[in-house]
């Protein structure tokens, strides 16, 4: 069977197989995820990530088959869109994760997190301009745009258990994304599209590995590579 065509029979298993963790209670407090074990919530927040980048892949290269040329694909990182998180203070070579603190992993990871709710909301209404934009991608990209929030509810939790500290906010702006370019040709709106789902793909990876470097810590220091 074609890979398209198991993508399309898992998706709705994707849907609710994944492990609750949404930390809000009816009043919008975060009252579920501190009654959760701090170890178990690092699981389910590890579960997420990995999800959420899973899906991200995937939403990534239906864009990619539906949308861009094989000549454009080489051009993505030249279209001039930089990634929107390249300014954060996020170490990125494998030295420099491997000497930075837990809490530092755990910032970081919150960091991200944030940073990319609201481009994610803004990608959902620039999809509907498209002709022809398959309910699959749609979905997807809704699907991890609602995981992200509980996701950053999941980590807040974590940095309240682990390191007694408050949420931390970013005050990083995604201005350079949003702004107004009066009436761009649809190969632009095409072209900066791709280069966000891109650009999450990649930084949906890094969350994962810095949360899966966190649960290696607490259980071996030593071994973590």
């Amino acid at each position: 069977m074609h890979q398209g065509q198991w993508a399309v029979l898992l998706w709705p298993y994707l849907l609710t197989a994944s492990i609750p963790l949404d930390c809000r209670d009816e009043q919008g407090g975060l009252s579920h995820c501190p009654s959760i074990s701090q170890e178990k919530l690092l699981d389910r927040v590890i579960q997420h990530a990995e999800l959420i980048y899973r899906v991200s892949e995937e939403s990534c290269s239906l864009f990619e088959e539906m949308f861009i040329p094989f000549p454009l694909q080489l051009q993505r990182n030249q279209a001039g869109y930089p990634c929107i998180t390249k300014a954060l203070p996020i170490p990125s070579s494998k030295s420099e994760i491997q000497q930075i603190s837990d809490k530092w992993l755990l910032h970081s990871v919150l960091m991200l997190v944030q940073s990319w709710i609201e481009p994610l909301v803004y990608l959902q209404t620039t999809l509907n301009r498209y002709d022809g934009v398959p309910d699959m991608l749609l979905n997807k990209t809704k699907w991890v745009s609602e995981k992200l929030m509980s996701l950053e509810q999941g980590v807040v939790v974590l940095i309240k258990k682990m390191l007694d500290e408050e949420m931390m906010t970013t005050t990083y702006s995604e201005q350079g994304l949003f702004q107004d370019d009066g009436q761009p040709e649809m190969l632009e709106y095409v072209m900066r599209d791709y280069t966000l789902l891109s650009c999450f793909k990649k930084d949906a990876h890094k969350m994962e590995i810095l949360l899966k470097l966190l649960k290696c810590r607490q259980n071996d220091m030593h071994s973590c590579a």
